[in-house]
C-alpha cells in the first residue's frame, strides 16, 4: 500500500500514529499567569539535546477559549517556563483524565486527585508522585505547518527523580514501567529490557 497523505489514506483510521511508534508521553504542566495550574499529555515529545539539555512537544489543535492554541502552550507563552512529568503505568488513568477538552480554569491536577509540588528553579507546578520531572525554561515556540499546529522547545534547568525509581546509581525504568504512545487509542508499558554496544565500545 502507498498513499499521499494529501490525497487521504482510504482507511477507517488515520495510519500515521500508528507508525510513529511507541511516542514517550510529556505530561506537560504549567501555571497561567492567573496563578492557576495546568496540566495535560502530549504524545509528540521527546528530548532533543544533552548539553545543555533539551526537550520539546507539540500541539496539534486549538481551544475554543483560547486565541493561542491550547492551555498549555497559551501559558507557556505567558510565562516562559513548563514542567514535563514522566507518566507511569500506574498513573494511566490519571493522565487520561488530564487529556480532557476542560476549560481554562478547570485544574486537571485537582480533577485527577493528584499531589502537586513546587518547582525549584521555575514557578510552576509538577505532579509529586511522578517517577521524574524536568523543570524548563522556554527557548522557542516554532509555528508549524498546518492550522494550531505548534512546537515548544525548553532548556532543563531542574531534574527530580523520584528515590524509588534509582537502582544502584541508574534510573531504573522497570521500576515504574514508562507508558508510550501508540496508534489509534493504544497504548504500551515498557517491562524489560536488552543492551546493544555500538561497534567499538
Amino acid at each position: 500500500m502507498f498513499y499521499k497523505p494529501a490525497e487521504g489514506h482510504g482507511l477507517p483510521h488515520n495510519p500515521f500514529n500508528a507508525i510513529v511508534t511507541p511516542r514517550p508521553i510529556g505530561w506537560i504542566s504549567t501555571r497561567g499567569k492567573d496563578g492557576r495550574d495546568n496540566l495535560a499529555p502530549y504524545s509528540f515529545f521527546n528530548a532533543v539535546a544533552y548539553s545543555p539539555p533539551q526537550v520539546m512537544f507539540a500541539s496539534t489543535s486549538g481551544k475554543e477559549d483560547r486565541e493561542f492554541g491550547k492551555d498549555s502552550v497559551a501559558n507557556i507563552r505567558d510565562t516562559g517556563v513548563f514542567c514535563v512529568n514522566i507518566v507511569e503505568y500506574a498513573m494511566r488513568d490519571a493522565m487520561n483524565v488530564t487529556s480532557g477538552p476542560w476549560a481554562a480554569e478547570q485544574d486537571e491536577f485537582e480533577m485527577a486527585a493528584l499531589e502537586k509540588a513546587n518547582a525549584q528553579t521555575i514557578d510552576c507546578a509538577f505532579v509529586a508522585k511522578a517517577p521524574a520531572a524536568l523543570e524548563c525554561r522556554l527557548t522557542q515556540i516554532v509555528d508549524l505547518e498546518g492550522h494550531t499546529n505548534i512546537m515548544v522547545l525548553g532548556e532543563v534547568t531542574g531534574v527530580h527523580l523520584r528515590d524509588d525509581c534509582v537502582k544502584d546509581g541508574v534510573f531504573d525504568v522497570t521500576t515504574f514501567q514508562p507508558l508510550s504512545r501508540l496508534g489509534y487509542r493504544d497504548y504500551a508499558r515498557v517491562t524489560e529490557l536488552f543492551s546493544l554496544k555500538r561497534p567499538g565500545e
